[in-house]
């Protein structure tokens, strides 16, 4: 789930890349980086932590050109901190610098094939370094003049028949100009934005629309699944779909988490979709619970306060606000370690004693992953002197891991994994728990882009639009638990 956003302009873009990052930061905390091309020199900029903290006055002034490309990443695979920020680059051929939100399932046999049949070392345990070689090896066998859009849209098709998985990819070529693509299925977001100039049109691509707003850019699509386009530097643009008869299946958890609420995807507002998931959640507990007895609906700071409102209205009762947030303490869902969340939870959240004191109260959050969290909030609402405290997710059971670039763990980390909706309830601590149905939220997103037939739902259904072999949940499992990411951490 990293943030992406590449711009072709008429002026330096540095300034526009740092503040989309800024923008995109809640799609990953851990590293950032930034590339530029002056028409002679590519420019790079990477380094761990927040965006605010990577650039330097001086970095910024370096990063010359009218073209680049920038990332902030969330760690799914492989290590933690600079090593793996990005962009990263190859000089051959032409000299390609390059960003990648998303997760390949087939990283292994492709390493292999990059050492054994294409002589490409990868130097990192980044399956965003082995898209960029291959592409890199798909460029290199075209023939060898002009680089032309229809030979990168050939190798983007090259990619796309050896690449599985996930992922939305932005890449700066030397020379030449920006080329941007996505996933045969559209798992991960990536959106075209056009600005109007005295000198001409400017192009960017972003994770999502927002970075738009903040750059003055107007949202003109979604970059279509398995389509590629290019952008050459002199601002002329071209498209092809490079990969056909895939199902489209964007990612559903955008919508529920992921996501700002101000952002567009696939033509949906992620706002509305999210008040859509209240409304439906609130139906099934006026459905299951006509006589309820709760006092106030609570939202769990951010994400869940849009799905809150729409519930608690429906449901004739007041929303309040019961946690107070310190905005100073970054989103608990992506931080490296179960022990750093555990601890981020109460230096996160502070309960308001008035809005829980001899109450009846209904806690609603986006989802529930591991539960750690959610068990530490029902014991803060109970510690505020709360009578009973419910709990409602606007998101159905989390039961399977995502393999499409989010860091959902292990299965057996998975709170909701082999246990019941009551199991769940007892080992959070609530007096009652409801989750939202799988086809309501399909229902809510959906509603917003009658064109919308399939999602990626693999966390809450086990389908995975790609196919995936047992032996690489297996391997996964061991890859993203929170021991291994330990031991990578003190190694």
């Amino acid at each position: 789930m990293c943030g992406i956003i590449g711009i072709v302009g008429k002026s330096e873009v540095a300034t526009a890349l740092y503040d989309a990052l800024t923008v995109l930061q809640h799609r990953g905390q851990d590293a950032a980086g930034i590339a530029t091309f002056d028409g002679r020199r590519l420019h790079i900029r990477r380094g761990p932590g927040l965006v605010r903290d990577v650039f330097s006055a001086r970095d910024m002034q370096e990063l010359r050109g009218h073209a680049g490309i920038g990332h902030c990443r969330y760690p799914t695979a492989g290590a933690e901190g600079s090593e793996e920020a990005q962009p990263f680059y190859v000089n051959s051929p032409y000299g390609i610098a390059f960003a990648h939100n998303g997760n390949l399932i087939n990283t292994e046999q492709l390493r292999r094939e990059m050492f054994e049949d294409d002589r490409r070392h990868i130097n990192t345990d980044s399956d965003s370094e082995i898209l960029l070689n291959v592409l890199a090896h798909e460029l290199q066998i075209q023939e060898r003049h002009a680089l032309t859009p229809d030979e990168l849209f050939k190798a983007v098709a090259g990619l796309h028949a050896r690449a599985k998985g996930g992922y939305a990819c932005v890449a700066l070529i030397v020379g030449y100009g920006l080329l941007a693509f996505r996933d045969p299925h559209g798992i991960r977001p990536l959106v075209l934005g056009e600005r109007d100039t005295p000198q001409g049109s400017e192009y960017a691509f972003a994770s999502e629309s927002v970075a738009f707003d903040i750059l003055g850019f107007r949202r003109v699509r979604d970059v279509a699944p398995g389509e590629a386009v290019f952008v050459g530097l002199d601002g002329r643009l071209s498209a092809r779909r490079c990969a056909e008869g895939a199902v489209h299946a964007p990612c559903i958890f955008e919508y529920v988490y992921l996501a700002r609420p101000d952002s567009m995807i696939e033509d949906v507002s992620v706002y509305k979709a999210r008040l859509r998931m209240g409304e439906k959640l609130a139906a099934k507990i006026l459905r299951e619970r006509p006589a309820h007895d709760i006092d106030s609906v609570i939202p769990i700071p951010d994400t869940s306060r849009t799905a809150g409102s729409t519930l608690a209205t429906m449901l004739g009762v007041p929303f309040r606000e019961g946690f107070v947030k310190n905005r100073y303490i970054g989103r608990t869902f992506i931080m490296p370690g179960q022990g750093e969340r555990v601890r981020s939870v109460r230096r996160k959240l502070n309960p308001i004693p008035l809005e829980f004191r001899g109450k009846n109260v209904l806690l609603v959050d986006d989802s529930i992953v591991r539960g750690t969290t959610s068990k530490q909030i029902v014991q803060m609402a109970r510690e505020a002197g709360a009578r009973k405290v419910y709990f409602a997710s606007a998101a159905p059971p989390v039961r399977y891991p995502n393999v499409y670039g989010i860091d959902m763990p292990a299965a057996a980390e998975l709170v909701a994994h082999g246990r019941t909706v009551e199991e769940v309830r007892e080992w959070i601590g609530a007096d009652w728990l409801v989750y939202q149905d799988l086809p309501d939220l399909i229902d809510a997103v959906a509603e917003g882009n009658e064109q919308l037939k399939h999602f990626d739902d693999s966390c809450f259904s086990g389908n995975y639009v790609t196919g995936v072999e047992q032996a690489y949940l297996q391997e996964l499992e061991f890859a993203r638990s929170d021991e291994a990411k330990a031991q990578r951490r003190s190694a």
